[in-house]
């Protein structure tokens, strides 16, 4: 039966061990798909694409500058959120401005 301080060692080393092959896999991949990335981006642009669809429960989540305050409640006003992405998500800035001042 080994020491606890050869089995913490030995665990530790094996944790770091896998830390650098997931920075230097990351890394690899990272250069690999530069090329992918720019072809996206010139898709993106040439299809004039606005918003990123963030989350895919409900309207207000997916396009938040899209929404207003009172969709999460459009059953009812003390209804409950039904999705866990809205607490995830703010309402945009201009619909939280009160007298021209942001909350």
């Amino acid at each position: 039966m080994p020491r606890a301080s050869t089995a913490y060692l030995a665990a530790t080393l094996s944790l770091v061990l896998l830390l650098a092959g997931l920075v230097f896999h990351s890394c690899h991949e990272r250069e690999a798909s530069r090329d992918l990335l720019s072809r996206l981006s010139g898709m993106v642009s040439w299809l004039n694409l606005t918003d990123l669809c963030l989350f895919t429960e409900a309207s207000y989540t997916r396009h938040p500058s899209m929404t207003d305050l009172n969709t999460p409640f459009q059953d009812s006003p003390f209804s409950f959120e039904h999705f866990p992405t809205g607490a995830l998500v703010a309402p945009p800035p201009h619909l939280v401005r009160t007298n021209g001042q942001i909350d």
